[in-house]
């Protein structure tokens, strides 16, 4: 499913249900009835990749990189006043050159392979997930289920010399997949204009071409000068860890950290 669409549903779904719920005295000051916050996630990336090439494997190790800043978007949407929505997306792209190498068996022989290798990384994910709060006061906690969309492609290009030959090598890969997903979070207001926040999430795919795992996890804190615009801080970490079993076996390693900042509207 195109990540546009996925952004689009979720604004049009917290428009069309505000316009046609009205608010309740119950909802807990820690919750909104309907908020999207546009921001961007500055993190410092630790890469890792692994490939099979026809002269062995090769692994780039794990490689810590200048940081990047990844637009992100996420809304949620309460129904019922302890049942919601939650929506998140974000995109990462990065390129890196890396020199890797090692001794590798190919047949019957074992031969030494080293290589200057450039890898180009891209990575879409989004998340729909049906939470349950608990708690009417000023902290709830929130229990979710639903469903992630990411898509991963590794472009690989290398110049390897393989027993003091020289040869070229390169690959594109590109894959997509819905995987069950689970998130936990909680939600405190010390005020109704400011107010703390923890989140956790956790994505497993088995079986098929592209498996692994994906997880999140943030805290942070809202405040709001104006009654219906804030600002959201917060610091988090997503480790990605996916693999592709297929005639070239293949492995992708990013973990990111860093703070978050968005701008915050609520109704």
């Amino acid at each position: 499913m195109p990540i546009g669409r996925l952004c689009t549903l979720a604004v049009l779904l917290g428009t069309a249900w505000f316009a046609a719920t009205p608010a309740a005295a119950q909802v807990s000051p820690a919750l909104d009835r309907f908020s999207l916050s546009v921001g961007a996630f500055h993190a410092e990336p630790t890469f890792g990749a692994r490939f099979d090439t026809p002269y062995g494997r090769l692994d780039s190790g794990d490689v810590k990189r200048d940081a990047v800043t990844m637009p992100r978007i996420s809304a949620d949407l309460l129904l019922f006043d302890s049942q919601g929505l939650s929506f998140d997306y974000y995109r990462y792209s990065r390129s890196y050159s890396q020199s890797v190498g090692g001794n590798f068996t190919v047949g019957p022989n074992q031969v030494a392979a080293s290589a200057d290798a450039t890898l180009d990384t891209k990575i879409e994910f989004a998340k729909l997930a049906y939470k349950w709060w608990i708690g009417s006061g000023n902290t709830v906690v929130g229990l979710g289920a639903g469903a992630a969309y990411y898509r991963v492609g590794l472009d690989a290009r290398a110049n390897a010399t393989v027993n003091g030959t020289t040869a070229a090598f390169s690959t594109s890969q590109s894959e997509d997949a819905i995987a069950p997903l689970l998130e936990v979070g909680v939600r405190h207001a010390l005020t109704p204009d400011f107010r703390l926040f923890a989140d956790a999430s956790g994505v497993w795919k088995n079986g098929g071409k592209v498996h692994g795992s994906i997880y999140n996890a943030a805290v942070g804190v809202e405040w709001f000068p104006i009654k219906n615009v804030g600002l959201v801080l917060s610091y988090g970490v997503t480790d990605i860890d996916l693999k592709r079993d297929d005639t070239i076996d293949t492995r992708l390693r990013v973990k990111l950290q860093g703070p978050s900042a968005f701008l915050k509207a609520r109704f």
